[in-house]
């Protein structure tokens, strides 16, 4: 990673303790988190549901901090006023759902959020420089988007790199998810990631302002401590 540069955190409700999210969610913006990461999936596109819609409308009331939103399913334009309304500032949607991105992209634009764009691991990352009036930042999987122990594919990292090369992104923000914890933060820093989101690695042991710390140190390169 090169020196200087700070790499957000979007821990990932997905892997919260679902009886005490809004408990969790105070917790988060406490420990310094950067934002926090939403995952609303259709149980079609991808083949779980975690969370709901409603969520993002109950939670927001208690944090100031941006509401990352990444939207798992087909068809995903009817939905996104509705997240805007209720307090999200982000949006992903897949480019594997989108056979026209930019309308897309431009409706979420538009609805007054940051529209994003992700790609799951088997998909390469094509020339995006025709989106970019409307693209604030890209998502690259780095786990296949099935169950929540999904195993971590550094291959997407190659992929970060790669598309970190295209023409006309800059400025972009570059996002990875999928399977991040301690022991591989710095390859992901160091690949060009802006923001990663991460999961379990945050909410593991009920430790979530320790476990935060200890992600900050490995995204500066710091030694992970017995990392699984």
């Amino acid at each position: 990673m090169s020196a200087g540069k700070t790499v957000s955190i979007s821990p990932s409700l997905a892997a919260a303790p679902m009886d005490r999210l809004g408990q969790v969610v105070r917790e988060l913006e406490a420990a310094g988190a950067d934002m926090i990461h939403f995952d609303v999936e259709d149980g079609s596109f991808a083949p779980v549901m975690t969370l709901g819609t409603k969520l993002i409308g109950d939670l927001r009331p208690l944090s100031r901090l941006p509401f990352d939103v990444h939207l798992m399913m087909v068809n995903p334009e009817w939905i996104i006023p509705q997240l805007v309304r209720d307090g999200a500032n982000r949006i992903a949607v897949h480019y594997e759902a989108c056979p026209y991105p930019r309308r897309t992209l431009r409706l979420i634009a538009g609805a007054g959020a940051l529209a994003g764009l992700a790609f799951n691991p088997a998909t390469p990352v094509p020339h995006l420089e025709y989106l970019r009036p409307y693209l604030g930042f890209v998502l690259i999987l780095t786990s296949e988007p099935e169950l929540p122990d999904a195993a971590y594919l550094a291959d997407g990292l190659r992929k970060l790199r790669q598309a970190r090369m295209l023409p006309g992104l800059e400025g972009l923000e570059w996002v990875v998810d999928g399977g991040l914890n301690a022991a591989n933060l710095s390859e992901a820093g160091e690949a060009g990631a802006d923001t990663v989101v991460i999961g379990r690695a945050v909410f593991q042991g009920g430790q979530i302002a320790a476990n935060l710390a200890r992600l900050r140190g490995a995204l500066r390169g710091a030694e992970p401590e017995g990392e699984s």
